[in-house]
Parts: structure tokens; sequence; C-alpha cells
């Protein structure tokens, strides 16, 4: 887990956070270049794509909606079986923001807002995954 001020944009913690994940495996070390990668309309640039790209990880990432954008004829940017799977990405950030301190944020500390992110991701495992 990133987290970074609300003023700062998607994009710019990207790589950042995607370098930091570690996929267990059965044997040997954890692998680091995701198969796949499910994200939200902020993470929509072609930098972040490119990059994806380059470590070989199939996103899906929807387009977010410019008046100036044309995206007629178009080709699909994720295969259809990651776009079906989109709504869990959805689900998780719902259950997230029912934690009031989380969604308003009333915590000046990254460190005390960690904690409570955290602290709401056990309480959602404990519930949802007995």
């Amino acid at each position: 887990m990133t987290l970074a001020s609300a003023q700062d944009h998607d994009v710019r913690w990207a790589q950042p956070t995607l370098a930091l994940v570690r996929v267990p495996q059965r044997r040997g070390r954890p692998r680091t270049r995701l198969p796949q990668l499910t994200a939200d309309k902020g993470y929509d640039s072609r930098a972040v794509r490119r990059w994806l790209r380059s470590r070989g990880t199939a996103s899906c990432i929807p387009l977010r909606t410019y008046a100036h954008r044309h995206h007629r004829g178009r080709r699909p940017l994720a295969p259809r079986r990651l776009a079906r799977q989109r709504w869990r990405v959805e689900r998780s950030f719902a259950w997230l923001q029912q934690f009031r301190r989380l969604a308003v944020r009333w915590d000046h500390s990254l460190v005390a807002y960690h904690g409570f992110v955290t602290v709401a991701c056990i309480v959602i495992c404990l519930r949802k995954f007995p």
C-alpha cells in the first residue's frame, strides 16, 4: 500500500506503487512483474500504459472521457476477461469508503491515516471473508 497527498495525481504514483508489488510463488522468490492489472480511470495515461506494456502486463484501465479525445475505431484497451473483473476494484473502494474516517480524512498525519487504512482492510477481511 502506498499513500500520498490528495493533491497528487494517481498517474504520478503508479510506477512507484507497482514497483513495490511482490506476488508470492509456490517456489522461489516472489514475482515482481504482474501478469495483469486492473485500475481505475486515474491511471489512464499513455506513459502508464507504455510502462505496463514494456513490463509485459495486460491492463484494464477505463478511459477518461474528454471532449477533445476521439476513440472511434480504436481497438479495445483490455481483454474482455480483465474488463469483466473490474467490479472487484470498484467494490473494494466502496468498502473502504464505508469508513467515515477514511472517506472524510480528518487525519493530517500520513502515518495515522495509513494505520486506519490498515485497520479498515483488516475489518473488511474479517467481515467479508470469515
